[in-house]
């Protein structure tokens, strides 16, 4: 089961404790998205957290253009018009260091639930 998750405190908390809840964040969000799509087997968040850092934040480009593709096609597959939110996605991963990319996925997310 996918829950609705409260955005600004989300935010709030990965700001007050200086970005290491955001990175638990980016592990809900990536299984959420998984079991959204329907493909449970595809990068887990644990893994996409690594590759991320392991590859000094590329592989987070990857995802962040993953995360608009999975939620185009879900909204695709429910009859909703979408968007190529992918690139916006990448744009503001760059700028924000990923916490407005959390926060619009999420807000996807929490739209689709």
């Amino acid at each position: 089961m996918i829950e609705k998750r409260s955005i600004a405190l989300y935010i709030i908390l990965s700001i007050v404790t200086c970005g290491i809840f955001g990175l638990v964040w980016f592990v809900m969000i990536t299984n959420d998205l998984n079991k959204l799509s329907g493909q449970p087997n595809s990068t887990s968040g644990g893994v996409a957290l690594l590759l991320t850092i392991i590859t000094c934040g590329i592989y987070g480009l990857y995802w962040a253009y993953n995360c608009g593709e999975k939620l185009d096609n879900i909204k695709n597959s429910r009859g909703i018009p979408s968007s190529n939110s992918g690139i916006l996605y990448i744009i503001l991963y760059l700028v924000t260091g990923g916490l407005i990319t959390y926060a619009l996925v999420q807000n996807e997310i929490n739209n689709l639930v």
